[in-house]
């Protein structure tokens, strides 16, 4: 038995060893649903990536996907023709194609095999599939370009875009923190990341959370959902994250409209013309056929006309096809000079950088495709004259002229949709050596509290870096409630001062148990709505960007305000003192809890945007999405959450398995090594 048994298990041991080398990758999953994907080579983890995302966020993705080929109509009805017509109206779908063949030929093959991932998951579990979405199979290289165009070049670059697409998004973007802490104030040593990107909770908004890992590649982070790679990472040498920053990269031109063309440089320019037909898809399962005529004048595609006028709309960055190879590369650099070789190809035309390394480096990066615009007395934020060829931008601004800070003397960086001049405190960068149009000089007070709390801590510890990303101290109330309180005494009545008594005992923080918060909040909507904007006796500035705007305009008419919002929160709430998290929730499925957190512009750092849910009550919509927290230690500590969970396919426990944490203000840690994975292991599939 004993010479039959050796070569019947050496016969085993081979056979599997065959097996194990035809499989191309593995994905290991863990007890939060996130894909811990482990490949042979770049192509088979692209492939797991792409088959990860169909089975967390399947329906969804492919619904994307339709939508950004320009076929969201012709698919999903009428409730899709606007933002169909605004997808064909500016090229995405001709210029996807471009771009996917200006793609080098190994990365191309990345695309390929993260769109055949996905089909292959399709095919395999059908019946996880919605059928509602299946016509838009199979996926191509081609629409994953679609799709990063449309999120990227003509959501984020092009805002405001049209309402009636907005509209369809159940919140738009509310903004995103990110820390950069250099190893002389961290208490480790060790430089730190923080990564806060603040979105909506639904739609194209959500991130995914995934560990990729290749011969030479091991990147934990995050992307949107259908983008193949992670846009916000780090690996064991360096992180980086990005905010929304305030970077101008896209102009509106208005047109004269004369002779069926445009008034131009004292002559009639022709439209170039094209006639597209949208099929749209009915009730009844039937299509109708609508024709869209697009025009385009020398600024680029016309997107409204009205009275003799047209608008035209310029975005740069449409000839630079690279991003998603930009940031495939960025995760594979091993230090900050070879991750600056790769921000200098500038093929992201927005976003802050923020960047920090093992070598104890931290970044601040303004980065984008900037248009170098013409002299002259122009608003580029607002609409431009289009009837002259002086303010047809043709040039970008190389990375070299973009605001940067490099190892600042204070040790510290942040960023919080905040323009670059106030990353760090002593300032760094000389707002009067740029364009005035590079960016604007302001500070709101959610990047006032972001610098206070960075600049008031010499020594942060990882444990308090977390602390701090969720507080949810309100930087209005420390500022005005010292005018406030007497005010409310001297001027007002009975109910001003229940009011100012409620206020006085409040930890001005939006806690779960703050009580006092949702009054503070109701008084400065009411107190904005009356005033018209001019609510502050000292109003920013620029001298003191961390200390105003301060004291209130006009005291009685603040009053009468925090009486009129008391007044309302007792009808709504039967009490003046309610707690937040008895009026605001986290509330996804079945899973109704406490929330924390609350408004931009309370000047929150725990950043959460609410909508109604009924009965006087709302629920978290957007803001706070995808946290991570990095210390670069050898190996790298870090801990995430993904507020909303890892998952949106129907009965996925990954829709709701991390509000509890979220309610508690708490992290999970970040697996990376084999043996902590399979600790905590819920399946494994061999591909």
């Amino acid at each position: 038995m004993h010479s039959a048994f050796g070569p019947l298990m050496l016969a085993l041991a081979a056979a599997s060893l065959a097996a194990e080398s035809a499989r191309r990758a593995e994905i290991l999953w863990d007890t939060y649903g996130v894909p811990h994907i482990f490949a042979k080579d770049n192509e088979g983890l692209y492939y797991a990536f792409g088959w990860a995302q169909a089975h967390s966020h399947g329906n969804l993705v492919l619904e994307l996907y339709g939508r950004s080929r320009g076929r969201g109509a012709e698919y999903f009805g009428e409730k899709r023709l606007e933002e169909n017509r605004w997808i064909v109206v500016n090229g995405i779908p001709e210029r996807a194609r471009q771009w996917y063949g200006a793609q080098t030929p190994d990365f191309r093959k990345y695309l390929d095999a993260f769109a055949a991932g996905i089909n292959d998951y399709a095919s395999r579990h059908a019946d996880r599939i919605d059928p509602g979405v299946k016509a838009v199979l199979p996926v191509t290289g081609i629409d994953l370009m679609a799709h990063t165009q449309y999120i990227i070049h003509f959501f984020f670059v092009t805002r405001p875009i049209p309402p009636a697409v907005l509209t369809q998004m159940t919140q738009p973007p509310t903004g995103s923190n990110a820390w950069a802490i250099g190893p002389k104030r961290s208490a480790g040593g060790k430089a730190m990341l923080l990564a806060n990107p603040h979105l909506s909770w639904s739609d194209f908004f959500l991130f995914y959370e995934a560990h990729l890992a290749a011969p030479g590649v091991n990147l934990y982070g995050a992307s949107l959902i259908g983008f193949p790679g992670l846009g916000i990472a780090y690996n064991d040498h360096l992180g980086w994250t990005h905010t929304v920053n305030t970077n101008d990269s896209a102009d509106h031109y208005q047109l004269t409209l004369a002779e069926g063309g445009y008034r131009f440089d004292g002559a009639i320019k022709p439209f170039e013309t094209e006639t597209k037909i949208l099929k749209v898809k009915q009730a009844d399962g039937g299509m109708r056929d609508e024709k869209l005529v697009v025009r385009r004048s020398v600024h680029g595609p016309v997107i409204h006309e009205s009275g003799g006028q047209a608008i035209a709309l310029r975005v740069n960055g449409l000839d630079q096809p690279a991003l998603l190879d930009q940031w495939w590369r960025m995760g594979r650099a091993h230090n900050l000079k070879e991750f600056e070789a790769e921000l200098q190809r500038l093929q992201i035309p927005m976003f802050t950088v923020m960047y920090a390394d093992r070598d104890g480096h931290i970044m601040h990066l303004f980065n984008g495709r900037v248009p170098v615009r013409p002299a002259g007395s122009y608003n580029w934020a607002r609409v431009v004259p289009g009837d002259t060829s002086a303010t047809l931008w043709t040039r970008t601004h190389p990375y070299s002229e973009l605001p940067k800070a490099i190892d600042p003397p204070s040790g510290w960086l942040q960023n919080a949709n905040d323009p670059p001049w106030t990353t760090t405190f002593p300032p760094v960068l000389d707002p009067a050596k740029f364009p005035a149009y590079l960016a604007p000089r302001m500070m709101a007070f959610r990047p006032q509290r972001s610098a206070r709390m960075l600049d008031e801590d010499a020594s942060v510890s990882f444990e308090e870096m977390i602390r701090y990303k969720h507080s949810s101290r309100m930087e209005m109330a420390d500022r005005i409630l010292d005018d406030l309180l007497p005010a409310a005494r001297q001027h007002g009545g009975a109910i001003a001062s229940r009011a100012a008594a409620v206020l006085e005992a409040w930890d001005r923080s939006a806690d779960a148990d703050s009580r006092g918060a949702v009054l503070f909040l109701a008084f400065a909507q009411e107190w904005q709505r009356r005033s018209r904007g001019k609510m502050f006796a000292t109003p920013w500035s620029e001298s003191s960007p961390r200390t105003t705007p301060d004291g209130l305009a006009d005291p009685k008419g603040a009053v009468d305000a925090l009486e009129a919002a008391a007044a309302q929160v007792e009808r709504d709430h039967q009490k003046l003192d309610v707690a937040w998290g008895e009026v605001h929730r986290f509330a996804i499925d079945d899973v109704d809890l406490p929330a924390n957190g609350g408004p931009d512009a309370l000047g929150i750092f725990r950043n959460i945007g609410f909508a109604p849910m009924g009965g006087n009550r709302f629920r978290a919509t957007g803001g706070d999405s995808f946290v991570m927290a990095v210390e670069f230690s050898n190996p790298p500590r870090a801990m995430t959450i993904l507020n909303y969970g890892n998952a949106s396919q129907p009965g996925s426990p990954h829709r709701t398995d991390q509000l509890p944490l979220a309610a508690r203000k708490e992290m999970k840690p970040v697996w990376r090594t084999r043996a902590e994975i399979e600790a905590h292991l819920k399946l494994k599939e061999s591909l």
